[in-house]
């Protein structure tokens, strides 16, 4: 099982489960919650009230990809991580645990999980109860015990290259999920008014350097036909449109062809740092 590590400031002592809550040696406990996932997130690393994404983004995301339109690229995500049953495997800015809920039930590995956001972890838990979730900011630490982890996974989430980098053992593999160029061109033509193509993933390939090293790159991209009310879910969820001018565009369409695209990056680890902190 993966240890845990204290969140204080200047602590970073090993958390020990004790019932209800996780306690270091220097007395620090946080609860576990009824759900089972464990807060972490301490106020200096707040940056809002209710940091990570709005309630109305995450129940427009949760529609979306029940209805299965991203399917084809979780199935992708799966296979390009191989990982069995005796390793642990990290998302970073899991969201609601649906794509590492997918990786933990194809390889039967210890699926750990952590986010900013209390909901989307909350419903998580709720929803993958075999998912080990933490709320706590990615961007500044990751609360898991150096070399931890046998894979990782940034799926168009937090980048911390040091910090996964220490959680990861030397062998480990990292496969970092980005929007690829053409990701819901034809959407952003009609309501935002421009369809460019971003490509992205030079400048992700530069942001883990030198921790990783480029193993393989795949793009995956299909197109679904969506109605208005999931053109309005992926909007919300990917845009947060709010401009009256670009809700009107959205309520005039009925359905459109839609470009659903990723370019996913596999990276290896490089030869461990001096300088990774324990």
């Amino acid at each position: 099982m993966v240890t845990l590590l204290c969140p204080v400031r200047g602590c970073r002592r090993a958390l020990v489960r004790e019932e209800r809550r996780v306690i270091c040696s220097g007395g620090h406990s946080f609860d576990v919650a009824r759900s089972g996932y464990v807060n972490l997130l301490q106020p200096q690393d707040r940056r809002s009230p209710r940091p990570g994404d709005s309630p109305a983004a995450l129940k427009a995301r949760r529609r979306f990809i029940s209805r299965g339109f991203e399917a084809p690229i979780t199935a992708a995500i799966t296979d390009l991580l191989d990982v069995d049953s005796t390793d642990a495997v990290l998302e970073t800015g899991c969201g609601e645990g649906h794509q590492l809920a997918a990786i933990a039930a194809r390889s039967g590995c210890e699926a750990h999980g952590i986010d900013i956001s209390v909901a989307a972890i909350d419903a998580a838990a709720r929803r993958h109860p075999e998912l080990h979730l933490v709320v706590a900011n990615a961007d500044r630490a990751l609360p898991y015990a150096t070399a931890s982890f046998r894979a990782a996974a940034s799926i168009t989430g937090r980048r911390n290259a040091v910090e996964l980098r220490r959680v990861l053992r030397d062998d480990g593999a990292l496969l970092v999920v980005i929007p690829g160029p053409d990701d819901l061109i034809e959407l952003r033509e009609v309501i935002l008014g421009e369809g460019l193509v971003r490509d992205r993933v030079d400048h992700a390939i530069a942001a883990f350097a030198p921790f990783f090293t480029l193993e393989r790159h795949q793009r995956l991209r299909h197109v679904e036909r969506l109605d208005a009310e999931a053109l309005a879910d992926v909007m919300i969820s990917s845009y947060r449109a709010g401009r009256a001018s670009r809700l009107a565009r959205l309520s005039s369409l009925d359905s459109l062809d839609v470009t659903l695209s990723r370019d996913a990056l596999l990276f290896r680890s490089t030869t461990r740092a001096s300088h990774l902190r324990q």
